[in-house]
């Protein structure tokens, strides 16, 4: 037969990380939400929504230019947002004059890879003191979960617009 004991949190390592509860959609959806506010916080000092910095982002990270459509349809497999709602923060993007609209496609501006730079340069030091410390294999390990479940979330997410029963 098997006993255990309480064990103590070794030093210097947080309270927090030896008594985590398993990871569940609860604890992600919080670390999501406290991770996402923290940005929130930036992008409001540059009057950009956290839709509009995901379309930015993907727009300035493509390897080429992108159709509005094809900017939705990116922006929609993250966001999981309605497209025309989509298409209303590509609009609101082209009025700030972060995206161009050249001939079929959107390109971002100088202005909004600037802003996007901004922002990444504000959050640096607050990213670092969030991750800063985790050790490499609790981060890769995270990262094959969060996979995981994302894919399945997604497949669950297309059976249900199919029309499948829950």
């Amino acid at each position: 037969m098997t006993t255990t004991r309480p064990t103590r949190t070794a030093p210097g390592a947080s309270a927090s990380r030896a008594a985590a509860p398993p990871a569940d959609a609860r604890a992600l959806g919080l670390a999501h939400y406290a991770a996402r506010g923290v940005l929130e916080h930036f992008l409001a000092r540059h009057g950009l929504t956290f839709p509009q910095q995901i379309a930015l982002r993907t727009a300035v990270t493509a390897e080429t230019p992108r159709t509005r459509d094809d900017l939705v349809a990116e922006v929609r497999g993250v966001l999981k947002a309605d497209p025309a709602a989509l298409h209303a923060t590509l609009d609101e993007l082209v009025g700030r004059g972060l995206l161009a609209v050249t001939g079929a496609h959107l390109r971002p501006t100088g202005a909004g890879r600037e802003a996007l730079a901004a922002v990444a340069t504000e959050t640096a030091p607050v990213s670092a003191r969030i991750w800063g410390g985790i050790p490499g294999e609790d981060l890769a390990a995270a990262g094959r979960v969060l996979a995981l479940v994302t894919e399945r979330a997604d497949a669950e997410l297309a059976r249900l617009a199919a029309g499948a029963p829950v």
